[in-house]
């Protein structure tokens, strides 16, 4: 596991239609924070895109690629020439009508170190992924890197305390979650600040329950049909420390922030609030179940 200081990037960043173009802001958005000295650097959820799930539409599926492939390609000669280590999450296509949310890890070196396939998949208005992915296999997981040991979960992801709980418990001092979400414009004066409010709070606390730094990277901007249709991406990225404190929150607009952090305090937080010591893993099979009937 890493120790000392360690400066994490996040790009928060709008998309266009043109998946070359929005490669091209990412890669832009990772110099400017190697500029400001980041070691590792987090991209938003389906940077390459805009948020397509906000309809079914066979021919999104152009937009999926192999992991590793074009766009981890791309991205290893950038962490290489900057050293730092790159979470970049993109549309995998595994095979022919077998696709996942996945999030690639590459090292400073430029080396893609493995990918983690987003587990959750939700079904709401303006959010149809379970038409275009198909759940994770490839569990809860976490990379040694040149800069620490993280884990990557992916947005849906961040509001379940198992996943990170697991990904802490694999050793991860980091949880890095890319992230796509926003308000829908007609709900926003009633419910906007509340649900914003629960999706920040719902991840400083998995930073408090398992000792670990959070880093969430949202986008920004108004994607898909007008308001009062559409998503309005609403930024507010985040890094929060063990102890669920805020260390840098962007805004709503595009920006680039850094954060550092000290990994020596994982193990000062873990040592004081002993969740992982007191834990009852005697008491918890149930939790295996769907329900408790």
């Amino acid at each position: 596991m890493g120790s000392g200081i360690v400066r994490l990037g996040l790009v928060q960043m709008s998309c266009t239609l043109d998946p070359a173009e929005n490669m091209r802001k990412a890669v832009a958005g990772i110099r400017e924070a190697a500029a400001k000295g980041a070691n590792i650097v987090c991209l938003q959820e389906l940077f390459r895109s805009q948020y397509f799930c906000q309809t079914e539409d066979h021919d999104h599926f152009a937009l999926a690629e192999p992991i590793p492939g074009p766009s981890t390609e791309t991205l290893g000669p950038v962490a290489a020439e900057l050293g730092v280590v790159i979470v970049a999450s993109l549309f995998e296509k595994r095979a022919e009508g077998l696709y996942h949310n996945t999030a690639a890890v590459i090292d400073a070196d430029g080396r893609y170190l493995g990918k983690y396939r987003k587990m959750h998949i939700p079904d709401d208005p303006r959010y149809y992924e379970k038409f275009y992915f198909t759940p994770g296999d490839l569990g809860f997981r976490a990379w040694d890197t040149k800069f620490g040991r993280i884990g990557v979960l992916v947005c849906w992801d961040q509001w379940y305390p198992e996943a990170a709980r697991l990904t802490a418990m694999s050793g991860a001092q980091i949880l890095f979650y890319p992230t796509a979400i926003g308000w829908l414009p007609s709900e926003r004066a009633e419910h906007g600040e509340q649900q914003q409010a629960a999706w920040e709070t719902i991840q400083r606390s998995h930073g408090i329950a398992n000792g670990v730094y959070v880093c969430s990277v949202n986008r920004v901007g108004h994607e898909g049909a007008p308001p009062p249709d559409g998503i309005e991406f609403w930024g507010g990225s985040f890094v929060s420390d063990p102890g669920g404190r805020i260390l840098v929150k962007g805004g709503t607009g595009e920006e680039v922030l850094v954060a550092d952090v000290d990994l020596g305090e994982v193990d000062v937080s873990r040592t004081h609030w002993p969740f992982l010591r007191d834990r009852r893993i005697d008491a918890y099979a149930e939790l295996t179940k769907r329900y408790l009937d």
